[in-house]
């Protein structure tokens, strides 16, 4: 059987994934890996122990002899670093992007290179500590100037894991443009503060094609570059829809991305949680983030404790349209102060005394949330897009998709499942084939 593979790395399950000529995944292996801890102590990915599972499964599927590997591509979570030495081994550990920064490191930074708000207008990349991958650059050079030293080469993940498959060290458009404070938007290169730096030097060489040849045994192969997960997601909706959408990544985070707006973002929208990834063309795609799942949970929790239920009593909740012309107390956010659309302190919490039933707050509740969402939409130019794409968790909530099509009547909503999106962007953008039809499930939510 002629397969493409994809090793797709989340943070929680490392995955690869081979799909067949049409698209179909006909096989896949999941682990959970255990993390390990840097030099402060702080957990972070085992870059040993993923190095030695990528290398692993790879020896053992070019071997399979039940496949013929056609082609091979990665996908992987951003914000995450892979230093290699002059024999290419890690020196370093995988730091996670949870990582506090040092407001030492901060100060420093913006002391030398000046306002914040200017150099994330010119990235694209909210000030965010160690989610910019950039900031973790200056940081090991300042504060771990030992082991900068020794840094020849650092890779974003998803191209550390394919240089892992073919020994090729490459940069490519969806690590270096994905809120890395790297990356100037405007020039099309690296920014200056970097050049500065001589952080450049460190960085893979920048290819703008799609894949390249990769030969082992007697086979031959196309192989790609390596793609952010977020990215790669983007893919099979891309190829498969042409006209223009906004889709809805639901879970802990909702990140809203447009690939049909890439004019820079102001300022007004980098305070409000805006922020830019880019294609693997190197086109711009405008993006936003709300905490709404977790947000979600915090307050179903509060509710299930007031009203004495178990922690899931929301999921038998049907949608009931006569509870959104009833009075309520203003929603306010626990979970959101420095973060999504209105990152202000709130100025009281939530009231779910004020509600007689379980099913009025939980309704008030996504109220509250949806609102927030189509704030953080409209930030990213939803009037000027007809159709909205909801996958993820939220996707399967009724009472959500009702009321985000209430927010725009206009628009034609959609839930759609495909759980391997990241994956099968990865198979797409290797493999470039001249027609796709979205293999996933699409239902329109019709208004109730």
């Amino acid at each position: 059987m002629k397969v493409t593979a994809v090793f797709d790395i989340g943070r929680t399950n490392k995955k690869y994934i081979l799909f067949d000529e049409s698209y179909r995944m006909v096989r896949e292996i999941r682990e959970t890996l255990p993390e390990t801890t840097d030099e402060d102590g702080f957990p972070c990915e085992d870059v040993d122990l993923l190095t030695q599972w990528v290398q692993k499964h790879w020896e053992d599927l070019k071997k399979d002899e039940q496949y013929e590997i056609r082609a091979v591509n990665v996908s992987a979570y951003g914000a995450s670093l892979v230093h290699l030495d002059a024999f290419d081994k890690p020196v370093a550990p995988l730091y996670s992007y949870l990582k506090p920064f040092p407001e030492a490191s901060a100060a420093d930074f913006y002391g030398h290179y000046g306002d914040p708000m200017r150099i994330a207008l010119q990235t694209g990349s909210p000030p965010m500590g160690f989610l910019n991958s950039g900031l973790q650059m200056y940081w090991l050079k300042h504060s771990r100037p030992e082991v900068y030293a020794q840094v020849k080469t650092s890779l974003h993940l998803p191209q550390y894991i394919l240089f892992l498959l073919t020994g090729r060290k490459v940069s490519d458009f969806t690590s270096l443009g994905c809120h890395t404070a790297l990356w100037s938007l405007e020039m099309m290169d690296y920014h200056e503060w970097v050049k500065a730096e001589g952080i450049h030097k460190k960085m893979a060489s920048l290819l703008a094609a799609s894949s390249f040849i990769y030969r082992f045994d007697k086979n031959v192969i196309q192989s790609g570059f390596g793609i952010h997960d977020s990215s790669s997601a983007l893919i099979p909706y891309r190829m498969a829809f042409k006209k223009p959408f906004i889709l809805l990544s639901t879970g802990t985070w909702c990140v809203n991305f447009n690939p049909f707006a890439n004019n820079p973002l102001t300022s007004d929208q980098l305070e409000r949680d805006c922020l830019h990834f880019m294609t693997p063309e190197g086109s711009g795609v405008k993006a936003s983030r709300v905490f709404m799942g977790r947000e979600h949970d915090y307050q179903v929790g509060r509710i299930a404790q007031y009203f004495k239920l178990e922690p899931d009593f929301y999921r038998s909740i049907p949608f009931d349209a006569r509870e959104l012309d009833k009075d309520a107390p203003p929603f306010y956010p626990a979970c959101m102060e420095g973060n999504g659309p209105f990152p202000d302190p709130q100025p009281s919490e939530w009231q779910i005394s004020a509600f007689a039933t379980p099913e009025a707050a939980y309704h008030h509740l996504l109220i509250g949330l949806t609102g927030i969402v189509a704030t953080s939409l409209r930030l990213i130019g939803v009037d000027e897009v007809p159709t909205l794409f909801i996958d993820g968790g939220f996707a399967k909530n009724q009472i959500f998709t009702q009321l985000l099509a209430r927010q725009f009547p206009k628009h034609e909503v959609f839930t759609t499942l495909l759980p391997y999106a990241a994956a099968l962007g990865a198979a797409l953008h290797v493999t470039r084939p001249q027609s796709f039809e979205f293999p996933g499930e699409i239902v329109k939510v019709e208004v109730e």
